[in-house]
């Protein structure tokens, strides 16, 4: 039966089985289902206690009881929706900071902006709230209404403004183009509609000359999208392998895809990568269709099943546990990168690699450590040059983790030349120059490779 209903979902819904026993109270219900599908057998002695909620305590932290209500906001999570303003917040001594606002959410229609600071909600005030203890005032119900006092980030002065809050769908799906042509994908949820956003971001970014696919803090979702998404990876053939309760382990090919990733591409994982973002890590390492970097994921090496009941509530419950394709254990010991980095280095290190990759041969010279903001790049040759041919695409300055950052490069005598960033660059930033081998000297002599160096700013 489970079966069945595998390649939809990772929570399944066994409407069959909620229809044979309809009948039955639901606690009836959770005794029997937990007997016939929870992935360990439970003593007698924990499905005599007198609640779903004592019941299922006893199990692993993945399975519980929700209402229907709670199933919604468990749904919502998994799809990246939300119910309220649209406003991410952070603490002000004034009150409560917005740090960000949700293009074309309810906060954004109404003229919210970040750098805005609100003061109070519904005339409570905020200040010295937590941002914690403000989301739970400034959030509620769907098209119910929240009245935020805030000091306009423009003007300085206080505003009122009445907004009804709304279910808002926060991007899963976020990408750009690198430096260097290196394409950037971050998934924030196996959602539904994951893949088809994915390919999306791929085409949009079509030209790129390596990938990083970022999966960090992503907590999982559906089986389904993991199957999905571990096809888009070259060189993987199976997704992952599971082991039910009764039955002998099997394994599982992906769902191919016509658009795929294309070599070289990396994966970024942290602790807070779960579920469904190792059952596609392992598997591309094990497979050799890409390359791991960041930390030990979180360890969640175990899937869930959704029940219906009779009263309309749902039992989530643990049916199953993942491994890699040919047995590798997560549950409970995670993914190990390939290449460890530090915490919250994963996208430059990854950046850089890729930028070394893609320029292989390249000389790198000596580090430059915490330049200035404001810093001017001087290249000195060993011999005369002739700048004649000297064109600004011909060096390049980029920011690791970020884009190009545009430069004016200036002849200063035969052998050397300055490199000036036009616009700041970001303290503590890290960034790669690189001089391509274009020009030749006076006597016509080319040269032989290029150079890289790695910076960082103070």
């Amino acid at each position: 039966m489970l079966k069945k209903y595998f390649s939809f979902l990772l929570v399944f819904l066994l409407l069959s089985n909620a229809a044979a026993v309809s009948a039955a109270e639901p606690l009836d219900e959770i005794r029997a289902l937990i007997k016939d599908y929870y992935i360990e057998e439970v003593p007698d002695s924990v499905l005599a206690k007198p609640t779903a909620q004592e019941i299922t305590k006893h199990l692993d932290p993945y399975s519980a009881y929700m209402t229907a209500e709670e199933f919604a906001d468990f749904s919502n999570g998994i799809e990246q929706q939300l119910v309220g303003v649209g406003i991410v917040l952070e603490e002000d001594i004034k009150g409560i900071k917005v740090l960000s606002v949700i293009q074309g959410g309810p906060a954004d229609r109404a003229g919210i902006q970040a750098g805005d600071i609100i003061v109070s909600a519904n005339g409570i005030s905020l200040a010295g709230k937590s941002v914690q203890n403000a989301i739970s005032l400034i959030s509620g119900k769907e098209n119910t209404t929240v009245t935020l006092n805030y000091i306009s980030v423009e003007t300085n002065s206080l505003v009122t403004k009445t907004i009804t809050r709304e279910l808002i769908k926060l991007p899963n799906v976020e990408y750009k183009m690198l430096g260097g042509d290196i394409g950037y994908v971050r998934l924030n949820s196996f959602a539904q509609e994951s893949t088809k956003e994915i390919v999306n971001a791929i085409g949009k970014l079509s030209g790129a000359k390596g990938w990083i696919f970022d999966l960090r803090n992503n907590g999982g979702g559906y089986v389904s999208a993991a199957q999905e998404i571990a096809g888009l990876f070259p060189n993987v053939k199976n997704a992952f392998q599971l082991r039910y309760k009764t039955e002998k382990p099997e394994i599982y090919a992906v769902i191919p895809q016509k658009v795929k990733f294309t070599e070289p591409t990396h994966i970024l994982i942290n602790e807070y990568s779960a579920s469904a973002s190792e059952m596609v890590s392992v598997s591309v390492k094990e497979q050799k269709g890409g390359t791991i970097y960041g930390q030990t994921s979180f360890g969640k090496g175990s899937m869930q099943t959704l029940f219906p009941l009779s009263d309309n509530s749902l039992l989530k419950l643990t049916t199953a546990r993942f491994y890699s394709p040919n047995g590798t254990p997560v549950h409970e010991v995670g993914v190990t990168p390939n290449v460890e980095t530090p915490i919250g280095e994963e996208l430059s290190i990854s950046h850089r690699d890729q930028l070394i990759a893609k320029y292989k041969g390249y000389q790198k010279l000596p580090m430059l450590k915490d330049v200035p903001v404001t810093k001017t790049f001087t290249v000195e040759m060993n011999m005369k040059m002739n700048w004649s041919a000297l064109k600004p695409e011909d060096v390049q300055l980029i920011q690791l983790g970020g884009s190009e950052v545009p430069v004016d490069v200036k002849v200063a005598n035969d052998y050397k030349m300055t490199i000036t960033p036009k616009t700041k660059l970001q303290s503590k930033g890290q960034y790669m120059l690189l001089i391509h081998p274009k020009w030749t000297s006076q006597n016509a002599k080319q040269m032989q490779k290029g150079i890289y160096l790695e910076v960082t700013v103070k």
